[in-house]
């Protein structure tokens, strides 16, 4: 199956809606019908830090942001010698589509993103309960830097260095 990933833009707004909505009752998913929502998806789109995946039919199956928080920048577990750090948040994959590397190869592009966009490393908050996402975030070489409370969970903050050139 080819996939593209691309740029979110207005249009994609409702899908990439629809698509945060599926998510919603899934096991260590903690978003509701207020968050992530329209105004999120908007915020990402103005900073241009939405991506989606696309099947060949143009169908969104996966999506992921490129975050600005200013709570998580203040953390004190990230390497100084690695800042300005870019952020990952909100990656979701379609259930039907779930368990077949979808959000590893999201994660992989974005990587690219963030280097050409001048960022030294790369964050990611995980539920410090959801034993898949911290299993695939350790396979593709993230270290946990730290742990943290926000937002009413309890996170482990990842962190990857991102050298010239490697994925």
């Amino acid at each position: 199956m080819a996939y593209q990933i691309v740029m979110a833009g207005p249009q994609d707004a409702e899908d990439v809606l629809c698509l945060y909505r599926e998510q919603l009752g899934r096991e260590h998913c903690f978003w509701n019908e207020d968050y992530p929502g329209p105004d999120t998806i908007a915020a990402d789109l103005a900073r241009q830090g939405l991506f989606v995946m696309k099947d060949e039919t143009g169908r969104i199956i996966a999506a992921i942001s490129v975050e600005e928080d200013e709570d998580v920048n203040r953390l004190d577990c990230w390497t100084p010698a690695l800042q300005p750090g870019g952020e990952f948040a909100r990656l979701a994959v379609t259930p039907a589509c779930q368990n077949q590397g979808l959000a590893q190869r999201m994660v992989a592009h974005m990587l690219g993103v963030l280097r050409a966009r001048g960022f030294r490393s790369v964050h990611i908050l995980v539920n410090r309960e959801n034993a898949k996402a911290i299993r695939s975030y350790a396979h593709i070489g993230f270290r946990v830097a730290g742990e943290c409370e926000l937002y009413q969970q309890h996170f482990l903050c990842y962190e990857k260095a991102l050298a010239s050139g490697a994925p």
